[in-house]
């Protein structure tokens, strides 16, 4: 994906095609498609997960698994709501992973969670994947900061991304982030151990930490 550096040339070299567009009707058009094109990418259109927006993962490969995609997408799920966490909101959604993957059909399927509790913690939304890789099934979840359109607008005014969302965080909404995420890694695992057990393994083998900012196990 585009850095904020080359969102920016795009917006630059947009206006800077308007003004000439005075002179000449043709850079006035190109001057918006430049702007426009800066400004779709900046903020950040819906059904598209990008790598810089995570910012906490864990992952597994479960041996012989394969085609058990939508039993660990059922558990999962179930195991969230289980847990009676407030304000948990899960749904079935494809992503992704940029612009030109999206156009190609480049998507794949993955249980969304996101927590309602409070506005600071809405763009902070887990994608829990589960995918046929060879004679494996490939497990793994991904912490997400998603800001909102405008969110995102200011976003380009600014450095630190992510990492600077986290530190805008309080104590105790802190506490609720990884209270929540903690509930939605202990789901995915108990869901990868249940399958694990009823494919004759045994789920001790779990790395069950994860990797970011938080370190969940």
């Amino acid at each position: 994906m585009p850095s904020k550096a080359e969102i920016w040339a795009l917006i630059i070299f947009g206006i800077l095609f308007l003004l000439i567009g005075f002179v000449s009707g043709i850079f006035t058009y190109l001057g918006l498609i430049l702007i426009g094109a800066g400004l779709y990418l900046g903020l950040r259109p819906g059904g598209i997960l990008r790598k810089e927006q995570v910012l906490e993962s864990w992952g597994m490969l479960i041996e012989n698994g394969q085609g058990k995609y939508d039993k660990v997408f059922q558990d999962t799920e179930n195991f969230i709501e289980e847990s009676k966490a407030p304000s948990l909101e899960t749904w079935k959604d494809q992503m992704a992973p940029g612009i030109i993957g999206s156009f190609f059909g480049e998507k794949r399927d993955f249980l969304v969670v996101k927590a309602q509790q409070s506005s600071m913690l809405k763009p902070y939304q887990i994608f829990v994947n589960a995918r046929d890789y060879g004679n494996n099934l490939d497990v793994s979840w991904y912490l997400t900061y998603r800001p909102s359109i405008l969110e995102a607008l200011l976003s380009l005014f600014r450095l630190g991304g992510s990492a600077l969302a986290l530190s805008e965080l309080d104590l105790f909404e802190l506490q609720d982030l990884t209270a929540y995420t903690t509930v939605c890694h202990h789901s995915t695992l108990k869901a990868v151990g249940k399958l694990m057990l009823a494919l004759d393994q045994d789920p001790s083998k779990i790395d069950r930490k994860s990797k970011g900012f938080l370190g969940i196990s």
